[in-house]
């Protein structure tokens, strides 16, 4: 049994944005915390494309009135990085990084333990902070386990002078075509549906339908892929099925939060596909008494529903509910 200087107030899981806010929050109410993140600092963040811009303005994502500086209207992913960075080093915020969560557990103390690949931690109360950018929407089609296949995209330069694929028509789909067509490369966007995304950029959409209509990226509406090989793709489009050569395929088809993670919890799913988390939407308190919701994770399969400039305020949440039952 731990002893009393071991037990924290707060342990937050996820040391994302909204991980670090919680703690900004903790820190305000003498609260003892500790933030667990599984990678680096913001990690999700870290892995997102290297040339990557906000959708936000910088000022949407700043944290505690702390002002985010940016050279552009909208930050881009080294920006944000050093602001969080700043941010955590400033204050000296009690993180551990590169420490995965297993598992979360009440015991019959009322006390939570969070296991760990390094050790055990004990809590009165647990935040949940993961967002949803590690686990991929699998396609679930022969050949997706090939080398040449990937769910995350980094960097154009990789791709130049070869036959790449891009399936998806949302952001981060857009963005990898338009970069990797520019470096060089040659590039076939399969899209479901019958038109690029609505949500994608408003100063990106007019580039991407321009660099379409005039063949300089090819684009297969209305259309899916059925299967990857060695050497080549096999797709089905309106016009029936067409096999095409191919050195890489980028499977930009969206991402989840870690659900069974949620459940092993004891946190409770909607039914009804969407797989919502139960949480009072007042404290962003869960089924689960003491265990908390913050950020993306709220909003289940729909990964569009939450994002860092309208779930920062979730911390004050949990913090004015925490501080107020004690």
């Amino acid at each position: 049994m731990p002893t009393p200087e071991k037990i924290h107030d707060i342990v937050i899981i996820g040391g994302g944005p909204i991980g670090i806010a919680c703690g900004l929050e903790a820190e305000k109410k003498n609260l003892d915390y500790l933030i667990l993140e599984k990678g680096c600092l913001v990690n999700s963040l870290y892995h997102y494309p290297t040339n990557m811009t906000f959708f936000s303005t910088s000022e949407k994502l700043e944290l505690d009135n702390i002002p985010f500086i940016s050279t552009n209207p909208k930050p881009k992913k080294a920006e944000a990085l050093e602001y969080y960075r700043r941010i955590t080093t400033s204050n000296q915020l009690n993180i551990n990084l590169f420490e995965k969560v297993d598992s979360v557990e009440k015991q019959e103390n009322d006390l939570i333990k969070i296991s760990t690949v390094k050790a055990d931690y004990y809590a009165r109360n647990v935040i949940i902070a993961t967002g949803f950018y590690d686990i991929p929407n699998y396609l679930d089609i022969p050949g997706e386990n090939l080398p040449k296949v990937y769910h995350y995209y980094n960097d154009p330069h990789y791709y130049a002078t070869r036959k790449t694929v891009v399936v998806g028509a949302s952001n981060s789909a857009v963005d990898a075509a338009l970069e990797i067509y520019r470096k060089g490369g040659e590039v076939t966007m399969i899209v479901r549906k019958p038109e690029i995304g609505r949500r994608v950029k408003y100063w990106v959409r007019p580039d991407i339908d321009n660099r379409i209509n005039e063949g300089s990226i090819k684009a297969h509406f209305s259309a899916k892929l059925l299967e990857i090989r060695k050497n080549e793709v096999v797709i089905e489009t309106p016009e029936g099925k067409q096999t095409m050569e191919n050195d890489f395929v980028l499977l930009m088809t969206g991402y989840r939060p870690n659900f069974a993670f949620l459940e092993k919890t004891g946190i409770k799913l909607s039914e009804d596909g969407k797989k919502i988390p139960q949480y009072n939407p007042q404290t962003m308190e869960t089924n689960m008494e003491n265990i908390y919701l913050a950020g993306v994770i709220c909003g289940g399969v729909d990964t569009h529903k939450w994002f860092i400039e309208n779930s920062r305020i979730h911390a004050k949440m949990i913090m004015e509910h925490i501080t107020t039952k004690s």
